[in-house]
C-alpha cells in the first residue's frame, strides 16, 4: 500500500509540475450536518446480513490549507461521523465474532463509526469562474460493531476494526460571475486495494460574505459514500450512507 501512495505522489508532482500554486496563503474551515440513510449489511466473511437501518443527521467538519510553494501539496483534514443503528429478523444463521444467532431472532446493530480523510492535492486551475484540484486521499475508517439479540441483549457479539485505504482525489468547481453562486463535484474514489469505496458530493455554493479579511460560503448538496471491505481486520461490508447536507465554509 506504501508503494501505491508514493506512485500516487510521484505522479501527481509530475502533473503539477508546470502549475503554479496560489499567490495567497488561504485556510479554510467548514462543518457540514448530513441527513444520512443507510442501507446494506455486514459479516465476518463473504455472506453478508443485511439490516434495516435508522435514518441519522451526521456531522463532517474539515479543515485545508492552501500555500504558495510550488510542487508541494497543499493539505486537506476531514472528518466525518457515521454512527448508525439498525434492526432485522434473521432469515438465516449468523455468527458474528464467534457468537452463533439462530434463524427467527430479531437483532439490533449498533455501527460505530468515523472516517477521517488525509488529503493531498495541486489546484490544477483556480480563477473565479472555474477551479479544478487533483491529489491522493488515504481515508482512515475506524469503527466497532455491537450486535445483540433484541429480546435479551445479554447475548451480544462486537468487533472493532480501522485502516488506511487510498484513494484518488478531485474536486471541480464552476462559478457564476458577480453572483456568488457556483457549483461543485468533490470526491474520493477508485480504491487502490482489495477494499472498495468511493466517497463524493455534489452542491450549490452561494457566497454571502467576500470581503479581504474573510468568505463565509453556504452550501446545499447531496453526499454518498459507499463501504465495500474485504477482510478489513475480519469485517466485510456492503454499505451505502447517502443523504442531502448543508454546510457553511469560512475562508481567510
Amino acid at each position: 500500500m506504501k508503494r501505491s501512495i508514493t506512485s500516487l505522489l510521484l505522479a501527481a508532482s509530475v502533473v503539477a509540475a508546470p502549475v503554479q500554486a496560489d499567490t495567497l496563503l488561504g485556510l479554510y474551515i467548514g462543518a457540514q450536518g448530513w441527513n444520512m440513510d443507510t442501507e446494506g449489511g455486514f459479516s465476518n466473511d463473504v455472506d453478508l446480513t443485511e439490516f434495516d437501518f435508522d435514518k441519522e443527521t451526521k456531522a463532517s467538519f474539515y479543515v485545508a490549507l492552501e500555500h504558495p510553494i510550488p510542487l508541494v501539496p497543499n493539505i486537506k483534514v476531514r472528518r466525518t461521523a457515521m454512527d448508525t443503528f439498525g434492526v432485522v429478523t434473521l432469515n438465516s444463521t449468523f455468527t458474528f465474532n464467534g457468537e452463533i444467532f439462530s434463524v427467527n431472532t430479531p437483532l439490533s446493530t449498533e455501527v460505530d463509526m468515523t472516517n477521517t480523510d488525509f488529503i493531498l492535492y495541486y489546484e490544477l486551475f483556480d480563477n473565479d469562474l472555474v477551479s479544478f484540484d487533483f491529489g491522493i486521499n488515504g481515508k482512515y475508517v475506524d469503527g466497532e460493531i455491537f450486535v445483540s439479540e433484541t429480546a435479551d441483549p445479554t447475548n451480544f457479539a462486537r468487533e472493532e476494526f480501522s485502516g488506511v485505504v487510498p484513494m484518488v482525489y478531485s474536486r471541480v468547481y464552476f462559478g457564476l460571475p458577480f453572483t456568488g453562486l457556483g457549483v461543485y463535484a468533490e470526491g474520493s474514489y477508485l480504491a487502490i486495494d482489495d477494499h472498495t469505496l468511493s466517497d463524493y458530493e455534489i452542491a450549490l455554493a452561494y457566497e454571502f460574505v467576500d470581503n479581504l479579511a474573510v468568505d463565509m460560503t453556504f452550501q446545499l448538496g447531496y453526499r454518498a459514500t459507499t463501504l465495500e471491505l474485504e477482510d478489513l481486520d475480519d469485517i466485510y461490508s456492503d454499505l451505502e450512507f447517502s443523504g442531502v447536507f448543508a454546510g457553511l465554509e469560512v475562508h481567510f
